[in-house]
C-alpha cells in the first residue's frame, strides 16, 4: 500500500459485499446510474489506475471508485487529466 489516499487511513478497508449494499441500497433513489458496458470501461480504468487504493479506493478524491464509475454526471479526479475520457458512452 502506498499510503496517502485523501480522507482514509491504512486502516480503512471496505470488502465486495459493503459495496454491493451501498450500490443496491443507491438503486432507486434517485441516482442516474451509467449503462453496464460504460460501468466496466470506468472500473477497467480505475483498476489500471497507480492512484488507487487497497482495491476500492481513489487517492485523489477518497471515493469508493465503484460508486463513483456507477453514477452518471461523474468523472475521474484525476489530476493530469480524467482516465475514463477513452471509456466513451455506453
Amino acid at each position: 500500500m502506498t499510503g496517502g489516499c485523501k480522507g482514509c487511513s491504512a486502516t480503512v478497508h471496505v470488502t465486495r459485499e459493503q459495496v454491493d449494499r451501498l450500490l443496491d441500497a443507491m438503486n432507486g433513489k434517485g441516482f442516474d446510474f451509467v449503462r453496464d458496458a460504460l460501468y466496466a470501461r470506468r472500473l477497467a480504468a480505475c483498476r489500471s489506475c497507480a492512484s488507487l487504493e487497497y482495491e476500492t479506493t481513489c487517492m485523489h478524491c477518497g471515493c469508493l471508485v465503484e460508486v463513483r464509475a456507477k453514477l452518471d454526471g461523474k468523472d475521474c479526479p484525476h489530476p493530469a487529466g480524467s482516465r475514463w475520457s477513452g471509456a466513451g458512452s455506453g
